[in-house]
């Protein structure tokens, strides 16, 4: 048997869907800001209970549009360590300046270590929910901001399904942005999503995502905004697997079921717990190994000698520890002792929407195997 990291999954219907719609586009001639590009809005925007949606090229731009937005530029947001790399870069590209924060043991912000982060230029800060996971500390989190007056901006890039207490992504901040890469929960290909109940950061969005004009028909430019169009091809595919989410999600959360249960009795492997009220649309399925394990060589063995491929830690080197952030800036100044130990010892299981309950049971004998 062997085992991917990770599986992007077309049905046979939907290729045969996609494939008329993008005839029909090739068509029409309009390859960009059409019809579906405002349906995918639509319908996403309905499904996170929000006011506006911004369909753009990536969940990279959706963060760098949302910050410039917020007027960012000159001003530091505060970032949790262990993100992935766009995250920083977007206050970066915006403007800003990038303040990291240390994380709580679900892997997510730390509200001890953002408020000991917050300084006179801090002007927001962007909780991640890792792995797909919206912490129960983002309460915590909403409180402190508006004690300081700060924006709180949602990296949801690995959030699509989610919830908290009930309520989807996108709920807790003044924006929320979505990623829609090859690797997520549902794909467009490239792609990602800005939500907001706030009109002035949709109006602006808007602009931002077409070059900075002020209108799609006419050429006068209010903004110094960029191509970060999503064009309708990759709306027909976002649209086919956005209407596949809640199967998606479902059936991560019954593999996620068996690891539960089959990791049980495996020693030096624990399992990150969630509380009832965080449900998770298990984008990564993440376990700590025990202090002192090598992980490098468990996911070796794991590869050749049982064909179980473990997929990319969320995330092995934390953002403080990147060459790109050593040489000034004071990016390594404070304490990110948590999530240097945790993006040392985690992994994750593979998991996808087409895993059968047998792949998951094998994956867990592998490890059983390897860690004895």
């Amino acid at each position: 048997m062997q085992i991917p990291a990770a599986k992007i999954y077309f049905p046979e219907e939907d290729k045969r869907d996609i494939s008329a719609k993008v005839e029909e586009i090739l068509g029409t001639g309009q390859l960009t800001l059409g019809r579906y590009g405002k349906q995918f809005e639509e319908e996403f925007v309905r499904y996170v209970d929000a006011k506006y949606a911004v369909a753009v090229n990536s969940g990279t731009s959706a963060l760098e549009i949302i910050l410039r937005a917020l007027g960012i530029q000159g001003n530091s947001a505060i970032v949790p360590t262990n993100t992935f790399f766009a995250t920083p870069a977007s206050v970066i590209h915006a403007g800003g300046k990038v303040i990291f924060a240390d994380i709580s043991e679900n892997l997510c912000l730390d509200p001890r270590s953002l408020e000991e982060s917050i300084r006179e230029d801090t002007k927001a800060v962007v909780i991640v929910h890792i792995g797909g996971v919206i912490p129960p500390q983002i309460k915590q989190i909403q409180e402190i901001c508006r004690t300081h007056n700060l924006f709180l901006i949602e990296d949801a890039a690995h959030a699509h399904g989610s919830s908290l207490n009930g309520e989807a992504p996108g709920s807790f901040g003044i924006a929320a942005a979505f990623s829609f890469y090859p690797t997520k929960v549902i794909t467009s290909g490239e792609g990602g999503m800005i939500v907001t109940n706030d009109e002035k950061i949709y109006q602006r969005a808007l602009v931002f995502r077409d070059q900075g004009k002020a209108g799609f028909y006419g050429n006068v430019h209010t903004e110094l905004g960029y191509n970060w169009r999503m064009s309708e091809i990759h709306a027909v595919i976002g649209l086919a697997q956005f209407h596949r989410l809640e199967q998606f999600v479902q059936q991560r959360r019954r593999i996620a079921k068996i690891y539960d249960e089959g990791l049980r009795g495996i020693a030096r492997l624990t399992p990150l717990k969630f509380p009832a009220e965080v449900k998770s649309n298990y984008y990564k399925y993440t376990a700590l190994l025990d202090k002192g394990l090598n992980r490098a060589a468990i996911k070796k063995e794991l590869k050749e000698k049982h064909n179980v491929g473990l997929s990319g830690e969320v995330y092995e080197l934390p953002c403080h520890l990147q060459p790109i952030f050593q040489d000034s800036g004071g990016y390594k100044d404070g304490d990110y002792s948590v999530a240097e130990d945790f993006c040392r010892r985690m992994i994750c299981l593979p998991i996808s929407a087409v895993m059968t309950q047998e792949e998951a049971e094998y994956v867990i004998d592998s490890l059983r195997k390897v860690l004895k």
